[in-house]
């Protein structure tokens, strides 16, 4: 979702010169999709081996929305998490894993791949996440990119990663059918998953997506079939601004002059810069 700020005394970037960071961000942030995911369980593993130098668990899961909230969290950013001590300088960083989950104690032997934790939403988290910070001699190091003085993101790369992931300034989070317009919050929370619904419940059938990265100037295409074929919402327009988290929608009303139909909805969503198609998907729900 986010990654280390690589110019943190001017405009924020990230290593693939996109803007998927902020001010002073100092790790890579690996999101989940929702909390039932994160009730489930999407544990978190040591990325090296070393020693654990400091713990920390007790504190709730929440998402914090607001500078009230914010103010509550101030002083345990990080939530509940890791510290590991790699030796010859190098140290890691886990920070808002999920409350009681934490599964090692100051002091102990971490090997590669041991379970650290849950991911979970506790700290300074408005979505549930791992945030991942990695320092040498005290001073952050993207994995990405690895040791340089150099600021910005035109540097060469010489990456940590066992395996380096895919750079995706742009992707995915969910998509579905609501009876409502979602709340970014509400997505979060996992709300609005189910695949079918009696139309008697039904107010409105809302498809909604929920996507990261959007930046200015792209367009997204929203269709919206009825089980009798018909184009009930045929819709594309360009976006106004670049959002890290976006959800956007479009539906149709259940009226008694308008009904739904019963049977199988289609939604299908496009997400295009300039001629590339970044996000395609199409998703059914059934009015019973």
């Amino acid at each position: 979702m986010h990654y280390v700020d690589l110019d943190p005394d001017h405009e924020a970037v990230d290593f693939g010169c996109g803007r998927q960071t902020y001010h002073h961000h100092d790790g890579t942030d690996f999101g989940i999709a929702d909390r039932v995911s994160m009730k489930r369980g999407v544990p978190v593993l040591a990325a090296a081996s070393g020693t654990v130098l400091r713990v920390r668990d007790g504190v709730v899961d929440r998402m914090i929305a607001d500078q009230t909230q914010r103010a509550d969290v101030d002083h345990i950013g990080c939530g509940n998490g890791v510290v590991i001590d790699h030796g010859s300088g190098w140290q890691t960083q886990y920070c808002h894993l999920r409350n009681g989950s934490i599964a090692v104690q100051r002091g102990n032997k971490a090997e590669k791949g041991r379970v650290l934790g849950m991911v979970g939403s506790s700290g300074l988290a408005s979505f549930p996440h791992v945030h991942f910070a990695v320092r040498y001699l005290g001073k952050v190091v993207d994995p990405f990119v690895g040791i340089t003085d150099v600021p910005g993101c035109h540097v060469s790369r010489h990456p940590l990663w066992g395996q380096s992931p895919d750079y995706t300034p742009t992707g995915l989070i969910r998509a579905g059918f609501a009876p409502k317009p979602p709340a970014q919050t509400e997505l979060w929370q996992g709300e609005f998953s189910a695949s079918k619904a009696d139309l008697s419940s039904l107010p409105a059938l809302v498809f909604w997506v929920h996507v990261f990265g959007v930046l200015k100037g792209d367009k997204e295409h929203f269709t919206l079939i009825a089980p009798n074929e018909r184009v009930m919402v045929d819709k594309e327009k360009p976006m106004m601004k670049r959002n890290k988290s976006w959800v956007s929608y479009v539906g149709k009303g259940n009226t008694i002059d308008h009904p739904l139909y019963k049977g199988s909805w289609r939604g299908i969503y496009q997400l295009r810069r300039g001629e590339r198609t970044l996000i395609n998907l199409e998703r059914i729900f059934l009015v019973e």
